[in-house]
């Protein structure tokens, strides 16, 4: 008899021992599967979510530099021309820099009663000189937001402009066009200002700016130019405290950080290359939570399997000796009797195959939007308990991080799509044959040693 049809007519004729192996390979498969869609999904979510944010480059002081150099605790400073250079190299978007120093009203202007309005003695606040406003964090999340102007560009470069709170800008009976004199730290240096813009900052008055510990109503902006230009002891080339850079796309990352340190060279000491991904890992947090989870559940339900699998065909083997022994007293060759054994394994792995594809897409997909769904509004929680310290002080005294103070405008991730692709297929079926193979490894080797002259004396 053909050895297709006889182990056609042995899967038939063994219904309980096909279905219970059946259902250990949908388990293996079925698992395996789910921890592939699952994979899958999350990477392309948080992808998106890397796309959404943008890829953040900030050069920023390293505080670990600070002091090494014999002159005492001094920020360093770097000129705004190796900025620019950077700026220009062709993974950069767009680029801004920043420096601030204090900035005092005129006679007859008054600041905006709230937190700390003499922190920087009367009339004094705090003045940042940028080279684009609209890259500012605050607002790129829109959490400020320019009511009346515009922003300060690379174009205000060498012109005093400013842009003020809407509050402040009340306060005072200022608005866009209007000039106003300001004085720097030195309280005798002295520029005029025109306001070329209002934001609004959603912020109560009260509440101190982490920053620079001064109510948020009372911040001005201007060119970087221009705050430099109150200070009597900044003379020479514009020297700048920090720099954002967004790159065209975050896997250029390492090639942008190479290009910069090769570009600057040593006018970049004392400074570091720092990632931003703070909105991107509060986004994609509950992603990888639902990653650990189905991968740990697919490798238990996957082992689970295997282990109930390698039972089935160890007894099978024993119930199966004396037909073996048969088959082989009539004159069957061995190989013929492992081709029946592959036939049947191979069938059943291939109906598993089929039924895992079918079902487990979306069984995945709603078994995954529950635990995301769950791991989000948890991740939501957190946040909203999370609160600022109190007003002047870091938190760090009071044990607080401050950097874990929640980033706005990125939520985080509560819904992925999953979607069945043919490299999942291709997984998948090398996931059920080769565990078909190693199911048939356990007969083939058996087949090899049976002896029939010992099987039909001595029995099984």
């Amino acid at each position: 008899m053909n050895f297709v049809k006889r182990a056609t007519l042995s899967l038939w004729s063994r219904k309980v021992r096909t279905l219970l192996t059946l259902a250990a390979f949908v388990a293996i498969t079925a698992m395996a599967l789910a921890g592939v869609l699952i994979n899958d999904a999350t990477a392309r979510a948080e992808q998106d979510a890397r796309r959404s944010v943008g890829a953040e480059v900030t050069l920023a002081m390293d505080l670990g530099s600070l002091g090494t150099g014999g002159g005492g605790f001094l920020a360093p400073r770097v000129a705004a021309a190796t900025v620019d250079q950077l700026g220009a190299l062709p993974q950069v978007r767009a680029y801004s820099y920043t420096t601030w120093d204090r900035v005092i009203l005129p006679d007859g202007h008054t600041l905006v009663e709230g937190a700390e309005v003499d922190f920087m003695g009367p009339g004094g606040t705090a003045g940042v000189g940028v080279l684009d406003s609209s890259l500012l964090p605050d607002f790129r999340s829109g959490r400020l937001d320019l009511v009346a102007g515009e922003h300060l560009t690379a174009d205000d470069t060498g012109r005093n402009h400013l842009l003020i709170e809407q509050r402040l800008a009340e306060r005072n009976g200022l608005a866009v066009g209007d000039t106003i004199t300001l004085t720097g730290n030195d309280e005798t240096t002295t520029a005029e200002f025109t306001v070329t813009g209002v934001y609004q900052d959603p912020r109560p008055a009260t509440d101190a700016e982490p920053e620079y510990g001064v109510s948020p109503a009372n911040m001005v902006y201007s060119t970087a130019g221009g705050i430099a230009a109150l200070g009597s002891e900044n003379e020479g080339p514009l020297q700048v405290g920090q720099a954002t850079f967004l790159l065209e796309d975050a896997a250029l990352l390492a090639e942008f950080q190479e290009e910069a340190e090769r570009t600057a060279g040593p006018a970049l000491d004392g400074f570091v290359l720092e990632t931003n991904d703070r909105a991107v890992q509060q986004m994609t947090g509950p992603l990888a939570s639902v990653r650990s989870v189905t991968t740990a559940a697919a490798w238990l339900g996957g082992i689970a399997g295997a282990a109930v699998l390698a039972l089935l065909v160890h007894l099978a083997v024993r119930q199966r000796r004396t037909e073996f022994g048969v088959l082989l007293a009539l004159g069957e060759r061995r190989p013929r009797i492992i081709g029946q054994q592959v036939v049947e394994t191979l069938a059943v792995a291939a109906l598993a195959f089929g039924l895992s594809a079918l079902l487990v897409p979306t069984l995945t997909e709603r078994a995954g939007a529950a635990l995301l769904d769950r791991e989000a509004a948890a991740a939501e929680r957190k946040l909203d308990a999370w609160e600022p310290p109190p007003p002047g002080s870091t938190g760090i005294d009071q044990g607080s991080d401050p950097d874990s103070r929640p980033v706005e405008n990125a939520d985080p991730i509560s819904e992925m799509a999953v979607a069945l692709a043919p490299s999942d297929l291709a997984v998948l079926g090398a996931v059920g044959l080769g565990t078909g193979l190693l199911a048939t490894a356990v007969p083939v080797a058996t087949v090899l040693r049976l002896s029939p002259r010992t099987i039909l004396t001595k029995g099984t």
